[in-house]
């Protein structure tokens, strides 16, 4: 089967940028992307490909090279289905915060709304390929709603999760560890597998595609992001234990990411993890292992989740503790929102959590991050349900200059670690803060003893004041 036309529903985080390398190596194939939100559309839209909605290093020059060629964004779902061969899902799964599997379970409902949809706009034949993170099994639902609701048509289910790390995005779509592609091991199944192996051989060397059956893939989804996750955990509950012995995580980390069989990615200790995957593709191991009545194997994994959280409350309590078990009225300087350099991705970031606790202690917050838009900031802190949106709004600001934020601060957190802070003007941020000046370095970012030099009190992850 030659793939002439892909569609995919969903614009986001992945989406957008999967399809547009897809586009950019198959210049002989139409990938048209699409969504509800008008807004984010006119953004992939913008004749100025700076403003796209997705902030990844290279990705404008990604769009730049395929749009208006062979790549388009649209609000019109139910065409590009129907022209499309090969249709991916890139919705959003989030956490259930309401019913049975609150808190842990997927919420699968934009799923089966596109999969109805698909259903209900196709006239032809289509392969469905699941790019969203998904619960094991996932496939076989997809197959029954179409089976049953889509007029007799033959519809096969792909598993092609995404393992992009945000910030690295185009570099990892460009050059993958691998590409994996589940699908039923029946003819017709084998068939729509080499169909997109055929898409990502265009630029991706047969050797790093790997097939498996659906649910393997969707299963070593979620196993790699809970993996990769434990790892941070572990450094982290580590980083506590070397504050309480004057051993230095930095060191230790170093140490043993030396060592072949460990290695050192992962180990970078930190505020605690963020972002859209790790949390929710944990606790939905977790939910399906409790679904199963693995019961230890839950609680294995969930003590991940434990340990970051636990790392988000005490960073906050340390400056609450530092800065004499008071911050009622005081001016904490956050530097950094997103979850990570090099993204303006926001979901679960560590910045949220220390903000809430603090905002909690009647603290006064000023924030600045390179690429995280104001309005975001306020929803993500609305989104907790905290206090009301006019509460939050009195007491934390978003500032556009990080040394005016930093003026008569009592403190300044880093919560996201953006290369550029390393390039400040520190003495002239001590000269503006009140004494004594403190840095709670939640990222192990900046240079220790400099900081000291200057005049600073320096709290940094994992290692002793």
């Amino acid at each position: 089967m030659k793939i002439q036309n892909i569609c995919c529903i969903g614009a986001g985080y992945v989406g957008g940028p999967t399809m547009a390398v897809i586009a950019k190596k198959c210049p002989n194939i139409k990938v048209t992307v699409v969504d509800i939100n008008e807004a984010r559309i006119a953004a992939w839209n913008d004749q100025n490909v700076e403003n796209i909605p997705v902030y990844e290093p290279g990705l404008p020059e990604v769009v730049a090279e395929a749009r208006g060629r062979n790549l388009f964004f649209s609000n019109d779902v139910d065409k590009a289905i129907d022209e499309a061969e090969m249709i991916f899902i890139s919705v959003n799964t989030p956490t259930k915060t309401y019913g049975e599997g609150k808190g842990q379970a997927a919420d699968l409902k934009w799923i089966e709304l596109c999969a109805r949809q698909i259903a209900r706009v196709a006239k032809g034949d289509k392969i469905v390929v699941e790019k969203s993170t998904l619960p094991v099994r996932t496939a076989s639902t997809l197959k029954d709603i179409l089976t049953h609701t889509g007029n007799g048509l033959s519809f096969q289910i792909l598993s092609n999760p995404e393992f992009l790390a945000e910030g690295t995005a185009v570099d990892d779509l460009m050059k993958p560890d691998r590409v994996l592609i589940g699908g039923d091991q029946t003819e017709e199944g084998l068939e729509a597998i080499q169909a997109l192996v055929d898409v990502y051989a265009h630029w991706v060397p047969n050797e790093k595609i790997l097939t498996t059956n659906v649910w393997s893939s969707e299963l070593s989804k979620l196993t790699a992001n809970a993996f990769l996750a434990q790892r941070v955990s572990s450094i982290n509950s580590l980083s506590e234990l070397c504050e309480h012995t004057e051993a230095d995580i930095n060191e230790v980390a170093r140490a043993i990411g030396t060592d072949s069989r460990i290695g050192p990615k992962f180990l970078k200790s930190s505020v605690g993890f963020g972002g859209s995957c790790f949390q929710k593709d944990i606790l939905n191991l977790v939910y399906i292992s409790r679904t199963y009545g693995l019961q230890e194997v839950a609680d294995y994994w969930e003590q991940v989740i434990i340990m970051n959280d636990h790392q988000k409350r005490r960073f906050a309590k340390k400056i609450i503790n530092s800065l004499y078990n008071t911050v009622s009225g005081k001016k904490i300087a956050f530097l950094g929102w997103a979850f990570k350099k090099d993204t303006n991705d926001t979901r679960e970031s560590a910045a949220i959590y220390v903000a809430d606790h603090l905002l909690n202690e009647q603290s006064e917050i000023e924030i600045y991050d390179p690429k995280v838009k104001k309005e975001q900031i306020y929803t993500d802190l609305d989104y907790l349900g905290s206090r009301s949106s006019e509460e939050n709004r009195a007491n934390l600001s978003v500032g556009t200059d990080p040394y005016k934020i930093c003026e008569g601060a009592h403190a300044v957190a880093i919560l996201t670690e953006w290369d550029e802070f390393k390039s400040y003007d520190w003495q002239r941020i001590y000269d503006s803060m009140l004494k004594p000046a403190h840095v709670f370095d939640g990222r192990n970012l900046l240079d220790k003893q400099a900081l000291k030099t200057i005049g600073f009190q320096v709290h940094a992850i994992g290692t002793a004041d």
